[in-house]
């Protein structure tokens, strides 16, 4: 018998009241600066200020509740009891409610009287082509401003990368620190549009699409020597795709998108998502990838000069090991001897604690789906083998797809099932295909819960190292 957890309106709302920074740093999460955010170290596109959250990869957010559900994985009564700590934990304190402040009109900071600070940090320590920061600064995209702190006892320098809109009106702009020592400042002015972020346009079909300013003239430093004029680019100044998709709008002529953006988890997870954009709108796309982190630490490391490596996506290392295991479990299947009702017997082993015997029910289900889709296909006549379908599981697994909780994936299966399950009798080719695409459905669906399990495994044992250390 299920049973239902009860909680008050106001335990809910005092759930939802927690400060999420205070509560990810008691959880041992580190946190960067993020102008007046905090971004999570261990996911640069998540941001949280006071009790609310933002994913900008996946562009949705809201409060605490849900923020613990989707970053934890629990449930509703486990997510309300850890924010309120149990019966017997420390309370957290409230966050402070948001005054509603009036927008500011955008402004750009004040300007220098020269740019010899930013052509030396750019030039010496960021080890741009000089020509290349001549461009820009020539074309008013790049500027050095002066401002005075607040109680005017100090002066500090930027590299300003300005945006314009179609009528050369400046309307975006992103401030980088040029100060050799420590984490350099960055972030964008206040009130900018985000469709105007910083951009070149060239007279070709291409454009070139990059995180941040300096990756964006380090990969033009890298591949000068290629007529770089001629094509366009933008720099993001972050993971969204506006500033992308409004150069694609106001120029016709670019119908090839190059997506270069850092070799990282938000990296592979927005190209992914922007992949899948552009498909829907009929535009090519292909991906140039870094070696190391993004385009400047290539610089660095071909000048042997230390370098941040490049930081793969765990989903995808543990893809590769489930779809060699799914691979296994179709080879030990008897082909003459399977029928969709093995499903369900399946499924319904994987409604277990046992994490460890879910994921290989899980396996099985995968392999024992693909088997049944390759029959379909094969009594159509399409030539399917059921190695095609791993490959196609395996390349067609997307991780910035994969955030649903295990408890959804679950329920997506299920669904599945259901609707094969109502296919009675004789049926039209049609819905024959019908139910081999539900078949490799559901193996997907099982990859990702897979993914999704060994992920949570991974992140306990190293909070429990963290605890330990």
């Amino acid at each position: 018998m299920s049973t239902y957890i009860h909680f008050t309106e106001e335990q809910k709302q005092r759930a939802n009241s927690v400060d999420l920074v205070e509560f990810l740093q008691r959880q041992g999460e580190k946190l960067l600066p993020s102008g007046r955010e905090k971004r999570l170290a261990s996911d640069h596109s998540i941001t949280v200020r006071g009790n609310v959250w933002y994913d900008h990869a996946l562009e949705q957010g809201g409060l605490a509740i849900d923020f613990v559900q989707n970053f934890y994985g629990l449930s509703f009564p486990e997510a309300v009891t850890k924010l309120l700590s149990g019966e017997q934990g420390e309370l957290y304190s409230k966050a402070k409610e948001r005054k509603q402040i009036k927008q500011k009109p955008f402004v750009l900071p004040p300007k220098n009287s020269d740019m010899r600070r930013v052509f030396a940090y750019l030039i010496r320590n960021r080890h741009i082509d000089r020509d290349v920061v001549s461009f820009f600064a020539k074309q008013k995209l790049l500027y050095e401003s002066c401002e005075q702190s607040a109680n005017k006892t100090k002066e500090y320098h930027n590299a300003v990368f300005v945006g314009y809109d179609e009528n050369g009106v400046p309307c975006h702009a992103h401030k980088r620190g040029i100060y050799s020592h420590g984490n350099g400042f960055k972030g964008n002015i206040e009130s900018g549009n985000p469709c105007y972020s910083f951009h070149y346009t060239g007279i070709s079909n291409r454009l070139y699409v990059f995180e941040a300013p300096i990756d964006m003239l380090s990969f033009i430093t890298i591949y000068k020597s290629t007529n770089w004029q001629e094509h366009s680019y933008v720099a993001l100044c972050g993971v969204s795709e506006q500033a992308m998709l409004k150069m694609i709008e106001n120029n016709s002529n670019l119908n090839h998108v190059i997506l270069c953006l850092d070799h990282d988890v938000a990296g592979v997870e927005s190209s992914e998502k922007f992949q899948d954009i552009l498909y829907e709108k009929k535009v090519e796309c292909s991906r140039m990838i870094s070696k190391c982190k993004d385009w400047n630490e290539d610089i660095k490391e071909s000048l042997n000069l230390p370098a941040i490596p490049s930081d793969e996506h765990p989903q995808y290392t543990i893809r590769d090991e489930v779809c060699s295991e799914i691979q296994k479990y179709i080879i030990e299947i008897d082909k003459n001897d399977i029928s969709p009702s093995k499903l369900n017997t399946l499924f319904k082993k994987c409604n277990t604690d046992d994490t460890e015997q879910m994921v290989e029910n899980l396996k099985q289900l995968s392999a024992l789906s693909l088997c049944l889709a390759s029959n379909e296909y094969r009594q159509m006549g399409y030539p399917s083998e059921t190695d095609k379908l791993l490959t196609g599981l395996h390349d067609g697994f997307k991780a910035y797809e994969n955030r649903s909780k295990l408890n959804n994936r679950l329920l997506d299966i299920q669904k599945e099932l259901e609707q094969v399950g109502k296919q009675q009798g004789v049926i039209c080719e049609n819905e024959k295909k019908d139910i081999a695409r539900r078949y490799e459905t559901i193996a997907g669906h099982c990859l990702k819960a897979i993914i999704t399990i060994v992920m949570q495994q991974q992140k306990q044992e190293q909070k429990q190292l963290m605890m330990m250390s």
